[in-house]
């Protein structure tokens, strides 16, 4: 998620040490390091091995170096924004049941419709860039003095602020239409339009733990992702094989926890040959393969009503080998992007959507519930009249998101201008 005036910004070349060093420094890169070097900060030696932390995370770019901006990383942000969003608006399907309205989607009803999840359910990716842009971040308080705790307040604060406004909003809403006019189900209304910061809540979170992710990464690199994806491996054992399904809901932080602390490593992953990212992006996919099909996991990287489990609804280790696909499918996409990325439309567009990434995200379910509501009161027909998903249905996709689209502008342009980022420099 982009916080208003968050900026990211990479190092130049010189600013970086060996292993940091990003693809324009490879032949730098081939420089010897023990497997417990520090990234965040000035340990060295074998993992638990360490000596005094530098007073300023290693890779803060000194004093006159002028820091580039990442457009990748802008794109990667933007794109995974615009999969939630266009997934919300193009595959919600309501079904009006007797206590009000409930979600589904055409993956219920489409038999092997499900494969696309293993590239459009993008969280993974997100929590990723965020894990990278959170530490960039860091590296640029701590040039301008700033301390741990007010880096970590001042960003809650601007999620939480815009999170806790619109849900107070609709919850007031919902009990004021309540009590007028007696709509017993308004409640699931609410909560259907709200449901979507439950992410939002996570990535608090892990925002309140960078204190001790970058101590973590500092002391203990890489092990520190082995433990995580540990982790959530022997949660899924005490759920799966030991009935202990109340365990699972550790794997909220845990396997979101282990995507944002992967993004600590990304300018490493960057600086990798790429025979490397095409062996990341089959060792993901081989894993999603035999996860799937042991018969343990379903195969959707999102819920399906009906399905006895979900990867999602808490996460499973599934979304660990999810995340490994992702990682090397994004970075042998890398030469090609960033080619697209030069011309001045693409810049544009990539500017734009995360100038309106948080605004966009947070007001995208009302703008639906608003075209929801249109749409039944232009046609006259009530909710719930189709819900299996025919031709007619595929071919007004289109409608629907652009519907949404155009309800949700004017809420941002009303409510949300406050919470847009500021232009990158």
């Amino acid at each position: 998620m982009i916080e208003p005036g968050e900026d990211q910004e990479r190092a130049a070349p010189s600013a970086l040490p060996p292993h940091l060093a990003p693809p324009a420094s490879r032949a730098s890169a081939a420089s010897p390091a023990s497997p417990g070097s520090a990234v965040a900060g000035g340990s060295t030696g074998t993992a638990g091995s360490t000596t005094a932390p530098d007073p300023v995370p290693a890779g803060t770019p000194p004093a006159g170096d002028t820091p580039r901006r990442d457009r990748y990383v802008d794109w990667l942000r933007a794109f995974s924004l615009i999969v939630v969003v266009v997934w919300h608006w193009a595959f919600t399907i309501l079904q009006w049941g007797p206590d009000g309205p409930s979600p589904t989607s055409p993956l219920g009803f489409t038999s092997g419709l499900w494969i696309l999840t293993w590239l459009l359910q993008v969280l993974p990716l997100f929590f990723y860039v965020g894990g990278h842009v959170h530490l960039l971040s860091w590296r640029r308080a701590c040039e301008r003095g700033v301390g741990i705790g007010t880096f970590v307040s001042r960003r809650i604060r601007n999620l939480a602020i815009p999170a806790l406004a619109l849900a107070g909003t609709w919850i007031v809403f919902g009990v004021l239409v309540t009590w007028a006019f007696g709509i017993e189900w308004m409640d699931r209304v609410v909560l259907l339009v709200i449901s979507p910061l439950w992410f939002i809540g996570v990535y608090l979170v892990l925002i309140a733990l960078l204190p001790i992710s970058l101590w973590l990464h500092r002391h203990y690199d890489v092990l520190t992702l082995i433990w995580l994806a540990g982790a959530a491996l022997v949660v899924d054992v005490l759920r799966l094989r030991y009935g202990y399904e109340a365990a699972g809901w550790l794997n909220m932080i845990i396997v979101w926890g282990l995507a944002h602390q992967a993004g600590f490593f990304y300018d490493r992953v960057v600086a990798l040959p790429r025979r490397f990212d095409v062996a990341i992006l089959w060792t993901g996919l081989f894993a999603l393969f035999g996860l799937v099909y042991s018969g343990i996991y379903p195969g959707s990287m999102v819920g399906v009503p009906g399905d006895k489990l979900s990867n999602m609804a808490p996460p499973t280790f599934v979304i660990v080998a999810l995340l490994i696909f992702q990682i090397g499918l994004v970075e042998v996409l890398r030469p090609s992007m960033e080619h697209l990325l030069e011309r001045p439309r693409w810049q544009r567009v990539n500017e734009t959507v995360n100038r309106f990434a948080l605004p966009l995200f947070l007001f995208h379910t009302t703008g639906m519930a608003i075209w929801v509501a249109l749409t039944w009161w232009v046609a006259g027909a009530g909710p719930g009249e189709r819900v299996r998903p025919d031709l007619f249905w595929w071919l007004e996709r289109p409608l629907a998101v652009a519907g949404a689209l155009v309800c949700t502008l004017p809420v941002i342009m009303l409510f949300g201008r406050k919470w847009t980022a500021r232009r990158p420099r």
